[in-house]
């Protein structure tokens, strides 16, 4: 028989909840509360090198992304377009229409999935432009936390691998950090692994921080033990102090299900040449994952067997199991970047197979663990094999995709445009083009028709104001055309102003970004920039200023719900010390259409401040077992909080007493929180 190795586009169909279109609302730096570096505090065992790369290429807000935030939890048949490599022993399907994600790997003797395949498409709040979905590979390029491409699409393509088998191409242009990812996967034929070779490069003049994880759900039960080739860890647990520890310590945590609670383990691979990462059952099989030495990193997650771990499993993959998380990437832990120079790349070959292993070594001492499955690596892709796929990827890199297979956005196009406008060279090779004969027609969108109208006239043509602008630029390269489109002789309207200070604003000039947004006014009186100017005077510490302009965002644009949620964030937070604030968000959401107060992020703020007016009544209309808030973000505790706000109100007011701890408790003990609410997962919640 011929050992075979085949890409097929095959559709998927999968219960989905679909995303709606972006947040209008540009993501700007001090327009959240939300940090995008939660605060880590450095423990024992951190050395001065790490706690450096930990402070190195930290970000302030998401511009030029918009947020992927309009989505909800009903879940229709959705085709998915799908591309399928198969060989003898494996079957990779992958989705490039969300990030690219790897949904299931197939061991086709057995028939045992070895990945957590998620049976839905749920998205939920957990990546930085907040919509993400569980199970599967994921690919983290950017900054810590889930990358700004997990829910978009990637360009995909069929290249001749180095025998003559088909190599599935996924790559697209990063915009945070101005990066071209590229990933090429294939199934050697016979081979019992998926290689997926993965090259960044930094088309840029200046060193970029690099960040890369690349993270796999692999079911959990009760008997699975992760086994990584190290001593000890880096731990990062709900106290937020990332010390290292001993591994496997006390308690042995290598079983993930012993873990109580979430967490974080870094395993500290130190120089391994063949760093590794396994899932392993009873039986000693499951996945193992290796990779060349560039990407170091190993890690172990586990939501814990609380009941608030509970609850997100179920939510983000309803119906689907429990599932933990091993990961890879290019730093010890994801609370670092590492430099990337400019104009260079960093490249390295990762697979991912069964692994069998004698059940007595796996769940033996540690050492015997740690060596059997070592030599297992070994069996399914030994050092002198993985190197010649090296060197096989590097030939391939460059090699132009043969076919299109599935298109990704226009940003890679746009920025080619620009390079060449500006004398500059193309941001990329053959390898990944984003303009060219590949491409049956333009792969430029709406997103990218002012930029293109920018580039070809210097000016930035003004539209209804009605209407939010699609896209935003920032950064050096584009900030001068921008300052030239707000001269005199541009005639600049509000949407050149309004983009110049946003591009001003990103760039540290607050003062510079708060004139254009005062300019862009005086042109035409719309949402945006009023909008703009409340987040300027927030982060000034302007309340009032910050409302007033809120105010006049509404009356530009009445009901529209992202703006609606912002300037009930402020009222709410301020309401905690100036109760006059409560009665404000009680006025606001009693005017609003009756779609956009029964928002459920909406709903849930007016309850917060009707329990603090005393209006329980009001509150108890949202507050009960079947709400459902789509977009609860991770870690967020809000919902636990505002149910023991709510019930020791309505005990206190029984017995005309003021609510003190012990109203709470015995509130809680009485009427605790609703499990389909409780998504805590703090230690003194309580194991379920």
């Amino acid at each position: 028989m011929t050992a075979t190795s085949t890409l097929t586009v095959a559709p998927l169909t999968l219960p989905t909840a679909r995303l709606g279109p972006p947040n209008p609302l540009p993501p700007v730096t001090g327009a959240s509360a939300l940090d995008l570096h939660a605060h880590v505090a450095a423990g024992d065992g951190v050395d001065a090198a790490m706690r450096e790369r930990m402070a190195y290429g930290r970000v302030t807000g998401l511009a030029p992304y918009l947020l992927q935030d309009d989505y909800g939890r009903d879940r229709v048949p959705f085709e998915h377009p799908a591309l399928v490599l198969e060989n003898e022993v494996l079957r990779a399907t992958v989705l490039p229409g969300l990030g690219g994600r790897l949904v299931s790997l197939l061991h086709r003797p057995s028939g045992r999935e070895l990945l957590h395949a998620n049976p839905v498409v749920q998205p939920g709040n957990l990546a930085l432009r907040d919509a993400w979905v569980a199970g599967g590979t994921e690919w983290n390029l950017g900054t810590t936390g889930h990358s700004p491409l997990t829910c978009a699409p990637l360009h995909a393509g069929l290249v001749e691998g180095p025998g003559g088998e088909p190599v599935l191409r996924l790559w697209e242009l990063e915009r945070l950090r101005g990066l071209v990812q590229q990933l090429d996967l294939w199934l050697p034929a016979g081979s019992p692994v998926l290689v997926v070779a993965v090259r960044v490069r930094n088309p840029r003049d200046v060193e970029v921080p690099l960040y890369w994880w690349s993270n796999t759900a692999v079911p959990e039960t009760d008997d699975v033990r992760v086994v990584a080739p190290a001593r000890a860890a880096w731990h990062l647990g709900e106290d937020r102090v990332l010390a290292r520890v001993p591994v496997p310590g006390q308690g042995d945590t290598t079983y993930p299900a012993r873990s109580p609670r979430a967490a974080d383990w870094f395993f500290d691979v130190g120089d391994e040449r063949r760093p590794y990462v396994a899932a392993l059952d009873a039986e000693g099989r499951g996945l193992v994952q290796t990779s060349t030495a560039p990407l170091r990193g190993r890690k172990l997650f586990v939501w814990g067997r609380g009941r608030g771990g509970d609850r997100w499993q179920e939510w983000l993959s309803p119906q689907g199991g429990r599932y933990l998380e091993i990961q890879a990437g290019v730093a010890a832990t994801q609370l670092e970047h590492v430099p990337l120079a400019a104009r260079s790349s960093l490249a390295w070959v990762e697979t991912y197979g069964l692994g069998e292993v004698d059940p007595a070594a796996v769940h033996g001492g540690w050492d015997a663990a740690r060596a059997a499955v070592a030599a297992d690596v070994q069996r399914l892709a030994p050092d002198a094999w993985l190197a010649e796929r090296a060197v096989e990827a590097d030939a391939l890199a460059d090699r132009a995709p043969q076919r299109l297979l599935h298109a990704g956005s226009g940003w890679g196009a746009l920025e080619e445009q620009r390079r060449s406008a500006a004398g500059r060279p193309r941001l990329a090779g053959a390898g990944t083009p984003f303009l060219g004969a590949l491409f049956p027609g333009t792969v430029l969108g709406p997103e990218q028709d002012p930029w293109t109208a920018l580039l070809a006239s210097g000016r930035l043509p003004d539209h209804d104001p009605s209407l939010a602008p699609a896209s935003y630029v920032v950064g050096p390269d584009w900030a001068p055309l921008l300052e030239r489109a707000v001269r005199p002789a541009a005639r600049p309207g509000w949407v050149a102003w309004l983009h110049a200070g946003v591009a001003r604003w990103e760039a540290g000039d607050r003062l510079g970004a708060v004139t254009a947004w005062h300019r862009s006014l005086d042109a035409a009186d719309q949402p945006w920039a009023h909008r703009l100017l409340a987040v300027a005077h927030r982060v000034a510490g302007d309340v009032a200023g910050a409302l007033a302009s809120y105010d006049a965002a509404e009356r530009s644009a009445p009901g529209l719900r992202p703006l609606v949620v912002e300037h009930l964030r402020l009222l709410v937070a301020e309401g905690a010390h100036d109760p006059g604030h409560d009665d404000a968000v009680r006025r606001l959401v009693d005017a609003l259409p009756a779609d956009v107060a029964a928002h459920p992020e909406v709903a849930l703020l007016d309850a917060v401040a009707a329990v603090r007016r005393g209006d329980t009544a009001r509150a108890r209309r949202t507050l009960h077992p079947g709400f459902v808030w789509p977009g609860l973000r991770e870690g967020v505790t809000a919902l636990g909080e505002v149910w023991g706000d709510l019930v020791a109100r309505e005990l206190a007011d029984r017995e005309g007493v003021p609510v003190d701890d012990d109203v709470r408790r015995r509130a809680l003990a009485a009427d605790p929180v609703p499990r389909e609410l409780d998504f805590r997962m703090a230690a003194d919640v309580g194991a379920t």
